[in-house]
């Protein structure tokens, strides 16, 4: 395989990435026991490579342009890879340590992620967490993340599932609509009701309710004059709020419940739960970062208690 980079060039993008992180040609030539011109000539030489400027600079500040952005966003995650290589070769890496990227639902984020985060950095303190919260499906590759939570297993054989949990659906309004309205009784009564719907982000289509029905699951459209898109919690503050019926996973109004903000519906008809798994890139040889969260997370759910 014919070389596409040499030690010059690799020693330039270090540079470039230092510079970059730091903000200053001064601290990345400090930081590389290098001058400032050095920094400088490196950065050159990359723009001439590329054919793109990748600082603005001035004579107080020194700025990524768009595609610096984007290329230092590369490089960073690049050059991440060659030092866990190394680490995994050598064993030099004993404890986590460096940037794990994670996207996940905002549901699943705020009520289930976010409250134990904490505990991971308290047990691994060099490890840094950059969080993501969306409802979309993110491009490992282009965007450089580590981890994501979603719904479903992918069907790629390049990542790896792990399950998380089976997150119990159920049927809540708040008191004050209830009064107005009535309360169902069944499923077929929900066609007299306004329930709100929620718009799954990869298809644009509303999500159908489910129910247990002589022990099996299934699914009923549902309809109403609202539907929330993306974030599921506005959703679920539009039904505090009176504005109809919605289901939701138990464990985001559990507290409602439990105060009377909101009131469960149709029990004789629940215990049908959606999937939430943890996946990641198949690669030979996994960050430690990544499997110290992995397992920390799985472990953590694990001990969550579960309404049954």
């Amino acid at each position: 395989m014919s070389r596409q980079f040499d030690d010059i060039l690799l020693g330039s993008i270090e540079l470039f990435c230092s510079a970059a992180e730091l903000g200053s040609f001064t601290a990345a030539a400090t930081a590389a026991a290098v001058t400032p011109a050095a920094v400088s000539r490196a950065v050159s030489r990359l723009e001439a490579r590329l054919g793109v400027r990748l600082f603005v600079r001035t004579t107080r500040t020194l700025h990524l342009t768009e595609a610096g952005r984007e290329y230092f966003d590369q490089c960073r995650q690049a050059l991440a890879q060659l030092v866990e290589a190394e680490r995994a070769v050598t064993g030099r890496q004993s404890a986590p340590s460096g940037l794990l990227r994670i996207s996940m639902p905002t549901p699943y984020g705020h009520y289930r992620v976010l409250p134990i985060l904490p505990e991971f950095t308290r047990r691994y303190p060099d490890v840094k967490v950059d969080f993501h919260l969306s409802n979309r499906n993110v491009d490992f590759g282009d965007e450089g993340f580590d981890l994501a939570i979603r719904g479903r297993a992918p069907a790629d054989s390049t990542m790896i599932s792990r399950p998380l949990e089976d997150a119990e659906l159920v049927v809540v309004a708040a008191p004050d609509y209830l009064k107005r309205m009535g309360t169902p009784k069944t499923p077929d009564d929900l066609r007299g009701h306004n329930c709100i719907q929620f718009a799954l982000p990869s298809t644009g289509r509303n999500i159908p309710w489910l129910f247990r029905v002589d022990g099996e699951d299934i699914e009923l459209p549902t309809d109403g004059l609202y539907c929330c898109a993306e974030d599921i919690l506005g959703a679920v503050t539009l039904a505090r709020a009176g504005g109809g019926l919605f289901q939701t996973y138990r464990f985001i109004v559990d507290a409602d419940l439990a105060a009377g903000r909101l009131v469960e519906l149709l029990p004789a008809y629940g215990g049908s739960a959606r999937p939430f798994c943890l996946i990641y890139p198949h690669h030979r040889h996994v960050a430690l970062r990544v499997r110290a969260f992995v397992d920390f997370l799985v472990e953590s759910l694990r001990a969550t208690p579960r309404r049954k």
